[in-house]
């Protein structure tokens, strides 16, 4: 994957880690977890023969609102993680893979939800001679998300505590070359956490509410880019060049409504159409159509410190042939540069369908 770099980079500036001056606080964990390969797509059904097993090895820091942020989302902790999962198929093979990620707490802080961004690596990608099977990861090197929902409590012997709960955990390229259906695991996990320094005299501070957050109207431009393929097998990696424009209207100090517009130059389908018009014509498709788009959408945005989180629903006005639908989604993180820049990092997507992995940097006027 080309972009791999530039992945690890806009991970690392997204969420921030290592510049905060909040007093040393930090704990390890460790949870096992197994469980089943969820059937989102009937194509895969040769590849879930088991039961998927590995573990989970985090660092986490804790927060306890020396930023003002920290105290609004209730003081989560941000850390680093590492995955092993043996995914019980001998054409899937076995998965590595590490994480950026967030702790959120609920119900006096025994529930924990972790949310957690990273990269894998597959020991048996497809193969068109060796592993033709594996249509689930077309790439060794893959996005990856999990999120875990456990039952928490820390200290209860000396400085060891118990977790326990659910975990899902996604791989995918994003459609970054062919094959990608993916794959997804729901699990039970259970494990242990451990505090590496001694917090009783540590106590979190209020949260003080200021007076209501009002900005006016922001104008934003974007630009996004990266390479992608059809989901025909060896058709071709081409670029594609995303121009954004939309407005936003702040709803307070952690969230804002969106709306503007994209002009979609996706290069790879034009290798499609072509394709399409050779190989099925009875579909209705001649070859020569167009092969740029054009889409409007409304979105939202979650403001946590200096990152975002992003969520749009698009519908395309000038849609000349017909791929994957006429609506559209993306979600991904926002990481703001000062007061006006930011680069983005989103997975534009139709349903469950990944068309691309967006590379993008843009100014809020």
């Amino acid at each position: 994957m080309k972009q791999t770099l530039g992945f690890i980079i806009l991970c690392a500036a997204f969420l921030g880690f290592g510049q905060e001056e909040d007093p040393k606080a930090t704990y390890v964990d460790v949870s096992y977890f197994t469980g089943n390969i969820a059937k989102h797509n009937p194509d895969i059904s040769h590849l879930i023969t088991g039961h998927p097993e590995g573990f989970i090895i985090g660092w986490n820091r804790k927060t306890f609102g020396f930023k003002e942020w920290e105290a609004r989302y209730n003081y989560p902790d941000y850390g680093f993680s590492f995955a092993y999962q043996n995914l019980k198929n001998e054409f899937l093979g076995e998965n590595f893979s590490a994480y950026a990620h967030y702790n959120f707490y609920f119900f006096n802080r025994n529930l924990m939800f972790r949310i957690g961004q990273g990269l894998a690596i597959t020991t048996a990608p497809y193969d068109k001679e060796n592993n033709f099977r594996n249509i689930a990861f077309g790439t060794r090197l893959m996005s990856s998300t999990y999120a875990m929902l456990n039952y928490k409590r820390e200290n209860i012997f000396d400085r060891f505590g118990l977790q326990a709960g659910l975990s899902v955990m996604h791989y995918s390229n994003a459609n970054v070359k062919a094959p990608n259906t993916s794959v997804n695991s729901v699990t039970f996990n259970v494990g242990l956490n451990y505090q590496l320094e001694d917090l009783s005299e540590m106590t979190y501070r209020p949260f003080e509410r200021k007076e209501r957050y009002t900005e006016p109207v922001r104008y934003n431009l974007v630009f996004r880019s990266g390479v992608n393929e059809s989901d025909i097998i060896d058709s071709g990696q081409f670029p594609f060049y995303i121009f954004s424009a939309y407005a936003d209207k702040r709803l307070g100090s952690v969230s804002a409504l969106q709306v503007g517009a994209d002009a979609f130059f996706s290069n790879f389908l034009k290798e499609w159409i072509r394709f399409r018009g050779i190989a099925f014509p009875e579909e209705g498709v001649v070859g020569d159509e167009d092969y740029k788009r054009v889409g409007i959408f409304a979105g939202h945005e979650l403001f946590i410190n200096k990152t975002s989180l992003v969520t749009q629903f698009g519908y395309y006005v000038y849609y000349p042939v017909d791929f994957e639908g006429r609506t559209y989604q993306r979600i991904g993180l926002k990481r703001y540069f000062g007061e006006k820049w930011f680069g983005a990092l989103t997975l534009k997507s139709h349903a469950a369908k990944a068309e691309a992995l967006e590379f993008g940097l843009g100014v809020r006027l």
